[in-house]
């Protein structure tokens, strides 16, 4: 049996999951199968299984890849000397706001990813959790040097379990709209940015002027 080094085993993941992506950006996550994934890649869906032993596992490693990313965007807005809240939360929300992707895995599917995941899968995906929230807090120390550990605990607390359900409050439907109206609910468009500048300004505003 031919041994397949670790520089192609990653590379063979890596062209799953982002045929999974490809696939996600257009269609609902119950109609993505191993078959449909396959067929954007260079090899057979059974070859799938040598990578991966779900459909969850590709579905949380692309959003391991997603939440690397939010964490590269992150250090690359502490790349700046200073920020005021409102140029921190600016940047902080347009860069989340390209995280569409992230932010729909997590407010729709993220349950059943990790309870359809291998144990090592799911820890390395956690790994990569814990490295976006350290970006975050590394962002505030930078910026904010008054704010205390506490506080810092406090804005992750607030703003992370907020992006798990950010993306229905922005993606809402036609149907959904239609619902609304139906039952005298006044929907207001708002987009990722600009609820997330918000509550961004809001929380370092009220830390910083206790």
């Amino acid at each position: 049996m031919a041994i397949i080094s670790e520089e192609l085993t990653k590379a063979r993941r890596e062209e799953i999951v982002s045929a999974c992506a490809e696939l996600y950006d257009v269609m609902p996550y119950k109609e993505i199968t191993l078959g449909k994934i396959s067929a954007r890649t260079s090899f057979t869906r059974t070859s799938i299984y040598n990578y991966f032993d779900t459909r969850e596992e590709i579905f949380l490693a692309l959003l391991e890849r997603e939440y690397r990313c939010w964490t590269e965007d992150q250090k690359r807005i502490s790349e700046n000397k200073s920020m005021t809240v409102d140029e921190f939360a600016e940047a902080f929300s347009s860069a989340l706001s390209r995280r569409g992707r992230m932010l729909k895995l997590v407010s729709m599917n993220l349950y059943d990813l990790e309870a359809g995941s291998r144990e090592e899968n799911l820890t390395s995906f956690k790994r990569a959790y814990g490295e976006a929230l350290q970006a975050t807090r590394d962002c505030l120390a930078r910026f904010f040097p008054s704010l205390t550990a506490d506080e810092h605990t406090r804005f992750l607390y607030a703003v992370y379990p907020f992006m798990f359900g950010v993306y229905p409050y922005t993606a809402v439907t036609e149907k959904q709209k239609r619902a609304m109206e139906s039952a005298g609910v006044k929907y207001e468009t708002y987009s990722v940015r600009e609820i997330t500048r918000s509550l961004v300004s809001a929380l370092l505003n009220g830390f910083l002027n206790k």
